[in-house]
């Protein structure tokens, strides 16, 4: 974890917050779904040697059917999104001379510390009007944590201001696979590069497996930057089964939305959901911070944020038993929530 930045699925801290809490712990800490894709049975031969250029390429021909990447579009596999996200400044360092880089949020804070840490004038752009003066412009779409979505031709107009002026478009589309009309995807403009994440839609995160899609000499630079065999064989072809499984993807994405439906439901009587997506809900109430610390002694973590004191991000539970006890939380957390 990087030093001074809270993320979700932190056990470790749970535990040591609440050392009474009933176990096991209902991790709502995360944007992971919690029922994950059925991990398939894998050759022996994937442990043993290293990754080879048609597994690899196996799984860019599953991505970019999967994401609808257009021909031409350079497409590369990383070990997680998160690693592209810290290496994007350091490849490029013409775009962090080109300008300010606005970070549109409040957001996923890795984005602006990683722009933050090559040396980047980074701007916290709280509308997209205040990006107008930037020359690059970082955006996630849908947003963590609030489930925010720009419309493609908004996107296509900030990507053609970014390469007027020498920066370019970065887009975040980590929570785009249930909601695939928000994907600027396959209508790419240029000056653009596209993450997409593999592991929390497919609730595989320790898979690490992540994608840059777009700019030809971006992608190479990010390429180059990792060297050879940057994801493990195992990874590969877990990628590139479930990447072709649209019937699974169909069906967990009807049932995360009736989780998400189910959970809006249940945090209504708290506070104002501000939004979210399939994978997880935002709270917004006074009493967060009392609710926290109330789920938390029932040994369920939900996620806070050092921006905002008055949200809660709520993920999805996995089983019967976790919706049982989040379900058991909620009349004393009401009476908490009125209260504040």
């Amino acid at each position: 974890m990087t030093e001074g930045i809270w993320h979700g699925g932190d056990l470790a801290r749970a535990r040591a917050q609440f050392p009474d809490a009933p176990k096991p712990w209902i991790d709502l800490s995360t944007g992971i779904n919690p029922i994950p894709y059925p991990l398939p049975a894998l050759p022996l031969s994937l442990w043993q040697r290293l990754p080879g250029a048609d597994d690899e390429a196996a799984l860019l021909a599953a991505a970019r059917k999967a994401y609808r990447v257009p021909a031409g579009a350079g497409t590369i596999a990383a070990p997680g999104t998160q690693i592209l996200i810290d290496l994007l400044p350091r490849v490029l360092p013409d775009l962090v001379s080109a300008g300010p880089v606005a970070v549109l949020g409040p957001t996923y804070a890795e984005h602006a510390q990683a722009w933050r840490k090559a040396g980047a004038d980074v701007a916290e752009a709280m509308t997209p009007a205040d990006t107008m003066q930037a020359a690059s412009i970082v955006v996630v779409n849908p947003n963590n944590p609030d489930g925010r979505c720009l419309p493609a031709g908004e996107l296509a107009a900030m990507a053609a201001r970014c390469a007027g002026r020498g920066g370019m478009l970065i887009l975040d589309e980590a929570f785009c696979d249930f909601t695939p009309e928000a994907s600027l995807l396959p209508a790419l403009p240029p000056a653009t590069i596209v993450l997409r994440s593999f592991g929390k839609t497919y609730g595989l995160a320790g898979v690490r497996l992540g994608f840059a899609i777009g700019d030809g000499g971006a992608v190479a630079a990010l390429q180059a930057a990792m060297g050879p065999w940057a994801v493990a064989g195992p990874a590969l072809a877990i990628g590139a089964q479930a990447l072709a499984d649209t019937e699974w993807l169909a069906q967990a994405e009807a049932a995360r939305a009736a989780d998400a439906a189910r959970l809006d439901a249940l945090l209504s009587p708290l506070g104002r959901v501000v939004g979210g997506t399939t994978l997880f809900r935002l709270l917004a109430t006074p009493a967060a911070p009392a609710l926290f610390a109330h789920l938390g002694r029932q040994g369920i973590y939900v996620r806070r944020f050092q921006n905002d004191a008055t949200w809660l991000r709520f993920g999805l539970p996995g089983n019967a038993a976790g919706w049982e006890r989040l379900e058991a939380a909620m009349p004393s957390a009401v009476l908490l929530s009125q209260r504040a």
